[in-house]
């Protein structure tokens, strides 16, 4: 059966088809319905593996030390991993990054269950699939623009935001669950498992790789990606809103076990509930953006969200009312959703395809970067006062970042 023109669709048909028009290509669907699966595993470890590195240690510093070394490969080697995207085909690139990490779920869940686990080995565990990520991360990201029509690709990004903030719904809650069925060790087996259906996905695509026409030294295409970035003045100002953004707005999320347990005195549900309502918030963003796609003055917009989300981090550290955290996390997950993908489509809008791997990968390692980075350093920052005051001064700088784009620009203004 035909699909209807949208000259001759409904309204409600009119919203669908703009808010979902990359669900209209195969392929993008198939990888997204695989990518769903296996990041609401990883979500399920991640809600288990904070309170389980918060129950053995009591300490705020190893949840960021946590946070820092699985990011940290990403710094290390991201941009080693988009020379390698721009060369090789990205799909085998992805499957070796996805049976990696299925290993180190598996690993960790073998130590849980015998007994043996200690913060050394959660840590390096940590590292082990953060280092599968820096490859799998700009071969991903360069794959989606080869999925869909360009038209479209704004409305992909938002889509793909949707599917891992739908996972950081579903992961908490199903990791709550197995945590009261069959504790962390249950957790971990059930993200290992996953990676299997995105495997399958992967394998399952039509997506044909173009070899480059010619390979120069991996060092020269490296130094060809970064003299593109650094022609391209709006290249650079938006990877470093992003990194600027991760920075000081992700310690956010990583400190959600410290104000469930220690501000609210909740247990792991208050935790899950915290975690929830951030991811729900972020699902509604992801559609205003898919819904909005392409449109004029993206960048201003973008720098009004992110002023807002400042102030929204800066509440919900002040804030003392359980339910009123819940809806600051709400609309701060929104906000924080708004600002990453629309930082995002615009970066993917303005690089061209031949350099996409490696531009990507420079500006993955600042907006990936920032998270380590910033849950090591207000980690350090909370031992020295405290986890609201830390988070209450990152959204005052996060709002600041915005004031200072609107005033200077370099060029996100005009977007």
């Amino acid at each position: 059966m035909s699909t209807p023109s949208p000259a001759a669709a409904p309204p409600a048909n009119l919203f669908l088809q703009r808010a979902l028009a990359a669900f209209f290509y195969r392929d993008f669907r198939i990888l997204w319905f695989g990518a769903f699966a296996s990041t609401v595993g990883t979500w399920m470890q991640k809600v288990a593996q904070s309170w389980l590195v918060f129950d053995l240690t009591q300490s705020s510093f190893y949840l960021g030390l946590d946070d820092f070394l699985g990011q940290l490969p990403i710094l290390l080697f991201t941009l080693l991993g988009g020379v390698i995207a721009d060369r090789y085909e990205r799909r085998r690139l992805l499957i070796g990054s996805q049976y990696v990490q299925m290993a180190t779920a598996f690993a960790l869940a073998a130590l849980v269950f015998q007994g043996r686990v200690h913060i050394g080995q959660i840590l390096a565990l940590s590292f082990a699939a953060g280092f599968a990520q820096a490859f799998g991360g700009p071969a991903y990201q360069a794959m989606i623009p080869s999925l869909v029509d360009k038209k479209d690709l704004p409305n992909a990004i938002a889509l793909n935001s949707i599917q891992f903030n739908l996972a950081r719904v579903f992961g908490p809650l199903l990791a709550g669950a197995a945590m009261a069925a069959v504790g962390p060790a249950g957790c971990f087996s059930l993200n290992g498992l996953s990676f299997l259906i995105v495997i399958v996905a992967l394998l399952s695509l039509s997506v044909k790789h173009i070899p480059p026409a010619e390979r120069k030294p991996i060092l020269h295409e490296l130094k060809g990606g970064f003299a593109y970035a650094r022609s391209e003045p709006t290249i650079i100002a938006l990877t470093v809103l992003a990194s600027m953004t991760t920075f000081l707005g992700l310690p956010l999320l990583t400190f959600l076990p410290v104000f469930a347990r220690e501000i609210f005195h909740r247990d792991i549900g208050g935790y899950i509930g915290l975690m929830s309502f951030s991811g729900l918030g972020a699902v509604v963003g992801a559609l205003i953006v898919a819904w909005l796609g392409r449109f004029r003055h993206m960048g201003l917009a973008l720098l009004v969200v992110q002023l807002v989300f400042g102030f929204l981090i800066a509440g919900f550290a002040l804030s003392r009312v359980y339910w009123l955290s819940c809806a600051l996390l709400f609309f701060g997950g929104m906000a924080l959703l708004i600002v990453f993908s629309m930082t995002t489509s615009l970066v993917q809008l303005i690089v061209p395809d031949h350099l996409r791997g490696r531009v990507v990968s420079i500006y993955m390692v600042a907006f990936r970067g920032g998270m380590p980075l910033g849950s090591l350093a207000s980690g350090y920052a909370a031992t020295l006062s405290s986890v609201p005051l830390v988070l209450a001064v990152n959204g005052a700088l996060v709002s600041l970042v915005a004031v200072y784009f609107f005033v200077r620009s370099h060029g996100v203004r005009e977007l």
